[in-house]
């Protein structure tokens, strides 16, 4: 029998309304140590995400480790794109194991779960692999993550992927989220997010709509 394909989107794909996103320990000590990916790059695909998230209404957590003790603050990037919401700080290096953090996890209700945050084979690795043992579909923006060595991020990838998990990039995830540029009220959203964090995808719409007024829809 012949496959009759339709114009919808897989079940695989993430939407605003399908995940809670989890942003774990963006911190200046962990940061110091951070190798894999240059911290500038860190910072600037976090706030990407970020402030997809939030524009997108996407439920998100934000929690660190020993913030006052240890670890220091969040990025500013991050909470910036979240004023006013509470940082969920713990003890624990996996933030599954976090009573508070599954509370509201829970609250929220949703069976999607995307993690970025430092360190990837410490602090993502473990939330990803609990959560995907309790039944949860979890995804991972690896270009927001980072360790202490570019070998320590991509085993840790490696292992969350043989787990189950479903990697996936910064920029990949804000334009999955906006998905169909015709949807005109997160255009000037996306476009705007694009142009300030995205690089050279970024620089060329500014240079498509300055010089010949481009347009995506």
């Amino acid at each position: 029998m012949a496959i009759t394909a339709t114009p919808t989107p897989g079940a695989g794909l993430v939407s605003p309304k399908d995940h809670t996103l989890i942003l774990i320990d963006f911190q200046s000590q962990m940061s110091f140590a951070t190798k894999s990916i240059d911290a500038i790059e860190l910072r600037n695909n976090a706030a990407l995400i970020s402030n997809a998230a939030a524009g997108f209404k996407v439920p998100t957590i934000l929690t660190t480790v020993a913030e006052k003790s240890f670890s220091g603050p969040m990025y500013e990037e991050i909470t910036s794109a979240f004023p006013g919401q509470e940082l969920i700080d713990r003890t624990s290096m996996n933030t599954w194991e976090d009573a508070n953090v599954i509370k509201v996890v829970n609250a929220i209700g949703r069976e999607r779960i995307v993690l970025a945050g430092l360190w990837t084979s410490v602090c993502i690795v473990g939330p990803a692999i609990s959560a995907i043992e309790q039944g949860f579909e979890v995804y991972v923006i690896t270009d927001a993550c980072g360790d202490v060595s570019t070998e320590a991020h991509e085993r840790a990838v490696a292992r969350m992927v043989q787990a189950g998990a479903r990697p996936m990039t910064a920029l990949q995830y804000m334009l999955e989220l906006q998905r169909d540029w015709a949807r005109a009220e997160t255009y000037d959203l996306t476009t705007g997010i694009a142009k300030k964090f995205g690089g050279a995808y970024g620089l060329g719409i500014t240079y498509a709509k300055t010089m010949f007024n481009a347009h995506e829809g």
